[in-house]
């Protein structure tokens, strides 16, 4: 059986330490960018199956990830936002622009994390 790919984009590096080694260890081929525009870059270079994203970012946030690619007519992956904002503006926006779910990072643990992004990928 293939390995799932997911990218996760995030500008923190601990966090994005985190979440790639905790994937990894669930059995994920991971990569990472640390902002939406290497994010951008990485999409156009690999096919994912998920991509975990942060909102806010340096040179283009997740929201302008989002527009970009659905500009582009691209066939979007299931992208799970992830934000410290709980703004319902920026959660309905990201859900119109295709994201599929819009994570709260200080409301979720890894573990609960590793659940949603499974039922996705099933």
């Amino acid at each position: 059986m293939t390995k799932k790919c997911i990218l996760i984009i995030e500008d923190e590096p601990d966090i994005l330490m985190l979440y790639k080694e905790f994937l990894a260890g669930a059995g994920f081929d991971v990569t990472t960018a640390t902002n939406g525009e290497e994010g951008l870059t990485k999409i156009q270079e690999k096919k994912y199956d998920l991509i975990l994203m942060d909102v806010m970012m340096p040179k283009v946030d997740g929201l302008g990830v989002l527009q970009t690619l659905k500009d582009a007519g691209k066939k979007i992956p299931t992208i799970v936002m992830l934000s410290n904002l709980s703004h319902d503006e920026a959660v309905k926006e990201a859900l119109a622009l295709g994201a599929k779910d819009y994570v709260i990072k200080s409301e979720v643990n890894p573990d609960q994390l590793l659940e949603k992004i499974k039922k996705y990928l099933d």
